[in-house]
C-alpha cells in the first residue's frame, strides 16, 4: 500500500502517468510544478536549470547508484526512501558527510499519480532525515510494460569527514569484524510481501540513512576505523569475501554472534534462504582496530539504528582469501560468494 502522505496531493487535470509526462512538453511541466519541485525545493533546485553550483570543500566522495524494488511499496518504505537511504549511506561508507543528491525518475506509462505523489512525500522525508538536499534531476516514461512502476537513479556528493580513512589497504589481521544490527531484514521484507507470507508481527525492511551514526564513530575512533560497507546486494557473505579479496586477509565469523530476528530467521528457514546472503538497507558492516571493538559496539549500541550491533568476527593471517564460517556447533564451513540471483529485483 502507498504510505500515509503527510501533504494533500494537488488537484491534477490526470490521475495516471502518460507518455506525455515525458515529452519535455507542457505535460512534463505540469509535473514538475506541481509534484517534483513543489515536494523537493530548495535553493539548488528551485534554480530549475540542468545542474546545480554547489559550494564544496576539500576532498569529497561521490556515488551513484539505480533502484529497481519490486513492489515498489513494501512493509518499512518504499523506493522512494530506498533510493535516498542507499545513496546516502554509499557515501557515508566512503567516511563522507552527505550533502547533495540528484534524483531521476523512470516512470511507465500507468502509473498512478497516487503512486508518485506517495513516493515523492516519502523522497522528502527522507532527505531531510539525512539532512541531504536533492538539487538536480530528471524525469522521463517509458511505455507501459516497459518499466515496471517506477525506476529510480540516485547520485550523491559529500564531504570527507576529516578523520576518515576509509581504505581496504588499511585492513589487518588482528582487527575485528563489527555488525550494526540485525541482518537481512529488508530481503525478507520482500520477499515476504511477494509470497504473501504471514507473521504474528509483519517483517519490515530495516531501510535507513546511516550518515548520522557514522559520523558519530568517525568523531569518536577515526583513523580506528579501517573499512566499512553496508552490505546491500549479496548480503554479509559477499561484502566479507570482497574484503578477504581485495586485503588479502582471512575473516573468521562466529555464527553465535550473527545478530538475526527470530521472525526473518524463520523466514528464511520457510524459503530456503541463508540470511548471509540476503540484502540490508539499513546496517552496515564495520571493520575496527582490536583494541576499540567493545567502544565501537556501546557507541552503536547507544543510537537507536545501532542498538543490536555486536562484534561477529575477526580478521586473520590464516586462510587469506576466505571466510570461514565457526558454527554454533563447532563446526566450520566456507562462506563463498552469491552465486546466481538469491532474491531478484531487491533494491
Amino acid at each position: 500500500m502507498p504510505a500515509m502522505l503527510n501533504c494533500p496531493m494537488p488537484k491534477l487535470d490526470f490521475d495516471v502517468i502518460t507518455l506525455g509526462h515525458g515529452s519535455g512538453g507542457l505535460l512534463t511541466h505540469r509535473l514538475l510544478e506541481a509534484g517534483v519541485f513543489d515536494v523537493l525545493k530548495n535553493e539548488h533546485l528551485n534554480q530549475q536549470h540542468d545542474g546545480a553550483v554547489l559550494n564544496l570543500n576539500g576532498r569529497v566522495a561521490f556515488s551513484t547508484d539505480s533502484y529497481v524494488v519490486s513492489p515498489i511499496f513494501f512493509p518499512g518504505g518504499n523506493i522512494g526512501d530506498l533510493a535516498v537511504n542507499g545513496s546516502v549511506n554509499d557515501l557515508a561508507m566512503c567516511g563522507a558527510i552527505p550533502k547533495y543528491l540528484s534524483l531521476s525518475f523512470i516512470l511507465e506509462e500507468g502509473l498512478r499519480m497516487e503512486e508518485f505523489w506517495a513516493v515523492l512525500v516519502t523522497i522528502r522525508q527522507a532527505a531531510d532525515a539525512a539532512g541531504v538536499q536533492i538539487v538536480t534531476g530528471d524525469t522521463k516514461v517509458v511505455e507501459k510494460g516497459k518499466g515496471d512502476h517506477m525506476f529510480i537513479n540516485t547520485s550523491g556528493i559529500g564531504e570527507l569527514h576529516p578523520r576518515a580513512d576509509i581504505r581496504h589497504q588499511r585492513v589487518k589481521a588482528g582487527d575485528r569484524v563489527v555488525i550494526s544490527g540485525n541482518l537481512a531484514a529488508h530481503g525478507m521484507a520482500i520477499m515476504s510481501k511477494r509470497q504473501g507470507l504471514e507473521f504474528e508481527t509483519t517483517i519490515t525492511s530495516d531501510t535507513a540513512p546511516l550518515n548520522h551514526l557514522v559520523k558519530k564513530l568517525l568523531d569518536q575512533f577515526g583513523e580506528q576505523i579501517h573499512f566499512l560497507r553496508d552490505p546491500t546486494r549479496g548480503g554479509v557473505a559477499t561484502v566479507l569475501n570482497e574484503i578477504a579479496d581485495l586485503a588479502n586477509v582471512g575473516v573468521t565469523l562466529h555464527q553465535k554472534f550473527l545478530p538475526i530476528d527470530e521472525q526473518v530467521s524463520g523466514a528464511c528457514e520457510m524459503l530456503g534462504l541463508d540470511p548471509l546472503y540476503v540484502a540490508n538497507e539499513g546496517i552496515f558492516i564495520a571493520v575496527v582496530d582490536g583494541s576499540v571493538t567493545d567502544d565501537v559496539v556501546t557507541q552503536m549500541r547507544a543510537d537507536g539504528l545501532g542498538k543490536n550491533a555486536c562484534a561477529i568476527g575477526e580478521i586473520v593471517g590464516a586462510h587469506p582469501g576466505q571466510v570461514i564460517l565457526a558454527s554454533s556447533i563447532g563446526g566450520q564451513r566456507v562462506v563463498n560468494y552469491l552465486t546466481g540471483d538469491q532474491l531478484p529485483r531487491i533494491c
